[in-house]
């Protein structure tokens, strides 16, 4: 490894966990969960956040915005919202001489972090709303491309207990979610903690620790750890044995699997792998590296048949046996 692939790893890690140390001052618990929503951040990715009301999801992202001092943006979905109270729309404009012209006023999109609260509870139309964003980084009105400042990035919520109401996300636009976190509730003494932080008199606030120039430095670190062939064929091999029609398709797959992950599930494994190598000091990505993301970058993607939604198979059932199953590469 040269002087300065070594020396970006160092700035690297350190950034990082100065990152994660500043959202843990305000976020009880969850480290992990911390690690893996700042990993699709600095992979150009985005994050679906799943869980119960009242844990902190969006706590998170407003204080990982803080922490990393980047343009801060929240859109409620409701069932009322429309695609141009996401992405914006053209509005006529009276010059002092009384000509009128169209200009395009930006909508809540144009931030460099986005928190789509609750976007299951938005129509399909508007939820769909969001897909040339996240895919492209521009979004598109009256005939004109406008383009998104970076880094963009996309927290979505979704609450999994209160169904009624609500329109569950395409398999499209899942897809589109780098990984899938999930918020446990929190365990006494981290409840313990909760409550004793934010029944005081001052709230707890985190500090700008990083600015946009280092987390775009961090993306071009990310992006350049190499990926050794081996590593690579795991990776697909994980992504293949969760098709129930592919040769190398799991039993549990052919038994509870409609359909098993994209090539963009290959993507996230290789991404995610590639910070979780940095994190251990490594400028290469082991077979460690791509098992330690199988959860989070697959989970969304395997869709389950009406079998495995009666007998409550769960898909990270399912990816924790095709882990112990499928030989891991010596690189």
């Amino acid at each position: 490894m040269s002087s300065n692939a070594e020396q970006g790893m160092k700035v690297f890690v350190e950034r990082f966990r100065r990152v994660v140390e500043e959202v843990s001052k305000v976020i009880v618990g969850n480290r992990d969960v911390i690690e893996h929503v700042l990993t699709c951040l600095l992979v150009r990715g985005h994050v679906l956040l799943e869980g119960i009301p009242g844990v902190g999801k969006t706590k998170l992202v407003h204080t990982l915005a803080d922490a990393t001092d980047l343009a801060f943006s929240r859109i409620q979905f409701t069932p009322d919202l429309m695609p141009g109270d996401i992405i914006g729309s053209n509005i006529v404009r009276e010059t002092d001489d009384g000509k009128k012209s169209f200009e395009f006023q930006r909508g809540p999109v144009f931030a460099n972090m986005l928190l789509a609260d609750e976007i299951n509870r938005a129509t399909p139309k508007t939820q769909s709303a969001l897909l040339e964003a996240m895919q492209e980084n521009s979004v598109s009105a009256g005939g004109s491309t406008h383009k998104l400042d970076q880094p963009f990035f996309v927290l979505a919520t979704q609450n999994p207990i209160e169904m009624e109401g609500t329109y569950p996300l395409p398999e499209a636009q899942m897809d589109r979610f780098l990984f899938k976190l999930r918020l446990n509730f929190p365990a006494a003494d981290e409840l313990l903690t909760i409550v004793d932080r934010t029944t005081q008199q001052d709230d707890i606030t985190s500090q700008h620790v990083i600015g946009k120039k280092e987390v775009l430095e961090m993306r071009e670190v990310a992006r350049a750890v190499p990926v050794a062939k081996p590593v690579m064929e795991y990776a697909i091999a994980l992504a293949l044995a969760t098709h129930p029609e592919s040769a190398q398709g799991h039993d549990l797959s052919k038994k509870y699997v409609r359909f098993g992950s994209s090539p963009r599930g290959v993507q996230s494994l290789v991404l995610g792998a590639k910070v979780n190598a940095l994190l251990n000091n490594r400028f290469y990505v082991s077979g460690e590296d791509i098992k330690a993301v199988v959860l989070p970058a697959l989970r969304h993607r395997v869709l389950l048949n009406f079998e495995a939604e009666a007998e409550r198979v769960e898909s990270d059932f399912i990816l924790g046996e095709i882990i112990k199953s499928v030989s891991m590469p010596a690189v």
